[in-house]
């Protein structure tokens, strides 16, 4: 580890702090900032799939056992969306804890609440057992898991794409999004291994507990590998150069609110497809379709690793043709998928697995550009609460409700509507990229 924190003022204002962060920068590549992203993500949306899946092959079981599947299933669901309801206020919560205790307290604070959350859910006993108790307890681990998810924000993607080479930043962009594909291909692969091996009985009693306690296990090893990166000199330095640092949350809204909105609007046609290849098609293959849950899981699995193929694919084309555009031609073809999605989707097995494997190649095309491809239109020394904030939002409006919305229109109005649902959210992205290009023009 370097000695400069020993041998010299490492405050910004010292003399000389720039050139010492730019020797330090040469210490510190992009590589080693994609390293700390790739297993912080990995481990967050592991957890996040686990619970999930959770909410279709267990939860309408176990905590909604009074109402008819499908019902159940759509219960499960609302509470599925709190914890994108609670993420942004964890944000700004744990924001004020970083500007008073540090990163390093703000980060193990959000990593021990979603560990207690996520722990929480894996001993809940179920609605046979506490009624409208375990319900209760449910939402409020949901909640805090929210939470900490917000607050486990640390920076490191904005890190890494100001400190990539410039003709390079859709390269080292893609790499913390690959986090989303591994989770969810260790999360199927588990529920789908349980799944297929243990009597229904023995699933839904304990089997299905198993995967949160590993989502805890990984959350520690992954709060104490992102501690003794985020917390060493070089990286403390070049955050506080870069300067990012979290903003006062009122002058923040007062000078960037919209900033905001088009930023999370402008990958809403990623977020609205994120659920509807991994979450809701579980959802209704378990209700409406003939395939196995263990066979379907399978096949998602291997749409995952199609999904991560096209994240890397997406570095290598927007570095070539620039990430906006990127964003813009992925929501065009997410378009055209909409218009086949119902048919897909009614075609039995063959049409469900087409379904999910296209579907899985687009996400990854446009998932992988989606983070922080509007964030330079923020001024400097708001990026970091600006990265934070427009995430949050592009998951609470593009795939919060998702799977309830899907399910719910699907079932009670058709398949088409699911269709219209993935087509609002492409006219969203072109219309936020039409929009932020027209505001750089003017100014």
């Amino acid at each position: 580890m370097s000695s400069i924190g020993q041998e010299h003022d490492p405050s910004p204002s010292a003399p000389g702090f720039h050139a010492r962060v730019a020797t330090d920068h040469a210490k510190v590549a992009p590589g080693d900032i994609a390293i700390g992203v790739v297993i912080g993500r990995a481990a967050e949306y592991f957890d996040y799939f686990v619970y999930g899946i959770a909410s279709v092959l267990v939860f309408p079981s176990v905590f909604f056992p009074f109402e008819q599947r499908l019902e159940g299933t759509l219960y499960a669901f609302v509470i599925f969306s709190f914890a994108f309801i609670a993420r942004p206020i964890g944000s700004v919560a744990f924001m004020v804890v970083q500007r008073r205790f540090g990163r390093g307290v703000k980060l193990t604070m959000a990593l021990f609440l979603l560990g207690t959350s996520t722990a929480g859910i894996a001993f809940l006993p179920g609605y046979d057992s506490l009624g409208f108790a375990a319900i209760a307890l449910l939402s409020i681990f949901r909640v805090g898991q929210g939470v900490a998810l917000g607050g486990s924000w640390d920076g490191l993607p904005s890190l890494l794409a100001l400190s990539a080479p410039k003709d390079r930043r859709g390269w080292y962009a893609m790499m913390g999004q690959l986090g989303a594909p591994v989770g969810f291909i260790m999360a199927a692969g588990l529920f789908s291994l349980l799944n297929a091996n243990l009597s229904p009985e023995d699933f839904l009693s304990w089997g299905w507990r198993y995967p949160f306690f590993v989502a805890f296990a990984i959350n520690v090893v992954a709060l104490f590998a992102r501690l003794r990166l985020v917390l060493t000199n070089e990286f403390d330095q070049l955050l506080a150069a870069r300067e990012l640092e979290p903003a006062d949350g009122r002058e923040f809204f007062s000078s960037q609110g919209y900033v905001v909105i088009i930023g999370a609007f402008g990958a809403l046609a990623s977020y609205a497809l994120f659920h509807l290849v991994t979450v809701f098609p579980l959802s209704w293959i378990l209700l409406y379709s003939k395939q196995s849950v263990s066979q379907f899981l399978v096949t998602q699995i291997l749409g995952a690793f199609l999904g991560a193929a096209g994240i890397v694919a997406s570095g290598v084309i927007a570095d070539r043709i620039g990430r906006r555009n990127t964003l813009g031609l992925l929501a065009i073809l997410i378009a055209v998928f909409s218009g086949f999605a119902p048919t897909l989707l009614n075609g039995g097995t063959l049409g469900e697995d087409v379904f999910i494997l296209l579907g899985f190649i687009l996400l990854g095309l446009s998932y992988g550009q989606a983070a922080g491809a509007m964030n330079a239109s923020f001024e400097p020394r708001y990026r970091y609460t600006g990265a934070a904030l427009t995430a949050d939002l592009a998951w609470l409006i593009g795939a919060g409700f998702a799977p309830l919305v899907a399910l719910g229109l699907s079932a009670h109005f058709g398949l088409g509507y699911v269709g219209l649902y993935l087509l609002s959210g492409a006219a969203g992205t072109l219309a936020a990229l039409w929009i932020n290009r027209a505001m750089e023009l003017r100014d």
